[in-house]
């Protein structure tokens, strides 16, 4: 479905990505992990379009998207979550999500089409139902995140990409949120997501690529990249691994 091949991305003199070669393939859930500063949020933004890499090729479904804009990766089916999550504070959750639903894909719903799309999502995330159409100005962090995962959805997406959708969740809530991205796999969505939770990551991956320093140091099952030297090293240092 996606290959990345020899991508780079940098900032004036910050090598944000070096050479970084990454296949998603259709019907997989793959996480993205490795310490802060290893490139993680930078690849997906080049993969969504938010950015264009320095070097290297993406390519979506056989098509060479690399140097293609956010709007034009969203209306080929793919569609990003973002780690602190973005709102238009003037809006209700509804309207949010309907924004997806008119705009981020082939598809023109009517309002009354777009509306009901919208609050199919917000339920399928869980989004408390009395507050649909409460301003987001007025909704707290979680609130806003199943918003924005609502509204990636709303996109219909053939492969979503979520940006540190549990941050901030204690344990019962990470174990709902596994099973909620196990859901939209088994709906036919594609899922590549950046995990600090290694619970979360062991618990959802079918596959674990890791960053250091901008490049890929190892891709496999979860259980058998997470034991590795370089890995361990990685998060914990030298002494760890040894």
């Amino acid at each position: 479905m996606l290959e990345t091949k020899g991508v780079s991305k940098r900032f004036g003199g910050l090598v944000a990505l070096h050479d970084v070669d990454l296949r998603v393939r259709d019907g997989e859930i793959v996480g993205l992990v490795g310490p802060n500063g290893a490139g993680k949020t930078t690849l997906l933004n080049v993969i969504s379009g938010l950015y264009r890499p320095d070097g290297g090729t993406v390519t979506f479904r056989g098509e060479d998207v690399t140097r293609l804009g956010l709007d034009r990766h969203c209306h080929r089916g793919i569609a990003k979550t973002f780690q602190h999550p973005q709102s238009f504070p003037g809006m209700t959750a509804a309207e949010a999500v309907m924004v997806g639903a008119c705009f981020g894909n082939h598809h023109t719903p009517s309002r009354d089409e777009a509306r009901e799309e919208a609050e199919a999502q917000l339920a399928f995330v869980g989004f408390p139902d009395g507050k649909t159409g409460r301003l987001l100005a007025h909704l707290n962090l979680m609130e806003l995140k199943r918003t924005q995962l609502a509204r990636a959805l709303a996109c219909r997406p053939q492969l979503l990409l979520l940006d540190e959708l549990t941050t901030g969740l204690n344990p019962s809530e990470s174990a709902e949120a596994i099973d909620l991205i196990r859901k939209i796999r088994d709906e036919g969505t594609t899922v590549l997501l950046i995990e600090h939770v290694l619970r979360v990551i062991t618990g959802v991956s079918d596959r674990v690529v890791v960053l250091d320093k901008g490049e890929k140091i190892a891709d496999g099952p979860p259980s058998e990249v997470l034991a590795t030297p370089r890995v361990i090293e990685s998060y914990l240092g030298r002494a760890a691994a040894a």
